[in-house]
């Protein structure tokens, strides 16, 4: 599998530029895969200078319901006109942040999108094929971020604690490897890998993804003693972990402390093959 990562908070040099989103595109042998789209169309001009051709991709997924991830679904239609692009059936729900002043800021994705026939809305576990599955309905409460707190949801014409029913994660397996794409891990990354094995399925060997450990408006990061915790589980999965975006630079600290080679920090540009 190769894979290149089009939008992040940082870069590994001026030739890309960089926002608060979350964009990684994955080839496999079979598929030609866009995760997330970042915040804008800025994954669209990286991808250029990665020699992605943007237009070739077949499937697209969406995360979850928020901006920073799904902000360049308009981009992406634009650019390619084929590819389904799968999204929780409750991703347009209407999002919001609480920021440290006290307003309600609306973070949900562009409302008028819809309808699009290439939208494919998916609910607790879609098998695509041999070698992709999307899962949501995470269940389970270990370890969740402190920083959901500030994230709502509309529900009943008032705004509720966001309980992240909206987010999904990918699973891609090729040739005995197996890859967990993760959006933010709202629902907590020990949740969602402990979730992937209640499904059946064994541990990943890769996890590329943002652990939410950091609360970007407040800048606030998470508990150390409970990223510690964190850390401590990942490090018994054996896997590799590619993080970034709402991970953050103090958290990210902890994890690389505890599990060392097996962890890496993301930046736009960032390339590998696994």
């Amino acid at each position: 599998m190769k894979i290149k990562t089009l939008a992040e908070n940082m870069s590994v040099s001026d030739e890309y530029k960089s926002e608060h989103g979350f964009s990684i595109y994955v080839e496999t042998q079979k598929h030609k895969i866009l995760f997330d789209t970042g915040a804008s169309g800025l994954f669209g001009e990286n991808a250029r200078k990665m020699n992605v051709d943007i237009s070739a991709v077949d499937l697209a997924v969406i995360s979850h319901g928020h901006y920073d991830h799904g902000g360049g679904l308009k981009t992406f239609l634009d650019i390619n006109s084929q590819a389904k692009i799968y999204l929780n059936h409750k991703a347009f729900g209407k999002y919001y942040a609480r920021r440290p002043n006290g307003k309600n800021v609306y973070v949900g994705l562009d409302q008028e999108l819809l309808p699009n026939d290439r939208f494919i809305f998916t609910g607790k576990q879609l098998v695509i094929d041999e070698e992709l599955v999307l899962f949501s309905a995470v269940k389970g409460s270990v370890l969740n971020p402190a920083s959901n707190q500030g994230l709502l949801m509309e529900q009943d014409s008032s705004l509720v604690q966001d309980d992240f029913a909206h987010e999904q994660n990918l699973l891609i397996r090729e040739q005995g490897t197996t890859l967990l794409l993760a959006g933010c891990a709202h629902n907590g990354i020990v949740n969602i890998i402990k979730h992937l094995v209640a499904l059946g399925y064994d541990l990943p060997d890769y996890v590329i993804g943002g652990f939410h450990l950091y609360n970007r408006p407040a800048d606030e990061f998470e508990d150390p003693a409970i990223v510690r915790q964190i850390g401590e589980y990942l490090k018994i999965t054996c896997a590799m972990y590619y993080t970034g975006h709402c991970t953050g630079i103090e958290p990210y600290k902890i994890l690389k402390e505890i599990l060392g080679e097996k962890i890496e920090y993301l930046a736009t540009g960032v390339q590998f093959t696994i």
